[in-house]
């Protein structure tokens, strides 16, 4: 996509170069056409770059606004193109869950939480299946306890295939929501502590396949595994 935007504070030729320059560097930037005469940058980018990104790799004496398109339109569309793969899913599960617990005369709850949990356990842990190895790598940049144990990526992929199937099948609920509570609780503290700290990695909540970066959407997919399993055992105790 391209865009151009108005950029004040350009008196010479040498700005020219400075704001071209610095804009190349930032990622998924691939082409910049500066013109001191118009006051104006026309950037060619992968994705979309929100304005504050633009504005901070610039130096203080310039500014830089959006003179062809709403930002706030273009930041939204931005964040459905890249989390469109984990809306998807979500959307497919969560339909199929409320299927199966709609009945004649009331509505199951458990088992449309049963349900959107088998669901949610067996298409992740079938993503990471496709690059073990890759999911492995990626996830041992933020888990604690994958910083620690270098099989435990490889290990997590299963516990998440098995907990699909004993949460499909109905197995030993107590246990599994136990399991379930546990290995998310765990899970979340290294989410939290990578989008607290912003720092800039690969969520792989869907494996090394969709380069899905970590955010808060990341903190409410494990929070809301969190309280699902919780729930659950509310219920049964």
């Amino acid at each position: 996509m391209t865009h151009t935007y108005t950029i004040k504070g350009m008196t010479c030729g040498n700005c020219e170069v400075k704001i071209k320059s610095s804009l190349l560097m930032l990622p998924n930037v691939t082409e910049v056409e500066v013109s001191k005469e118009k006051q104006t940058a026309t950037i060619s980018m992968d994705k979309h770059i929100s304005l504050s990104t633009f504005q901070n790799a610039l130096d203080k004496k310039y500014s830089i606004e959006a003179i062809e398109h709403n930002e706030t339109t273009e930041q939204a569309k931005s964040w459905f193109a890249t989390y469109k793969p984990i809306l998807l899913i979500f959307c497919y599960i969560t339909i199929v869950a409320f299927m199966a617990a709609k009945q004649q005369h009331n509505f199951n709850w458990m088992q449309g939480m049963n349900i959107f949990m088998a669901g949610f356990f067996l298409t992740f842990s079938f993503f990471k299946m496709l690059d073990l190895k890759g999911f492995a790598e990626s996830y041992a940049m933020y888990d604690i306890v994958a910083k620690q144990i270098k099989a435990w990526g490889l290990i997590y992929t299963f516990i998440e295939l098995a907990l699909g199937i004993a949460y499909a099948t109905g197995f030993q609920p107590l246990l599994t929501n136990i399991i379930t509570l546990t290995v998310m609780s765990v899970s979340i503290i290294g989410v939290l502590q990578s989008v607290f700290n912003k720092r800039k990695i690969q969520c792989a909540c869907l494996g090394a396949v969709f380069n899905l970066p970590m955010s808060t959407v990341t903190i409410i997919e494990n929070a809301l595994m969190i309280a699902m399993s919780a729930g659950m055992l509310f219920k049964m105790l």
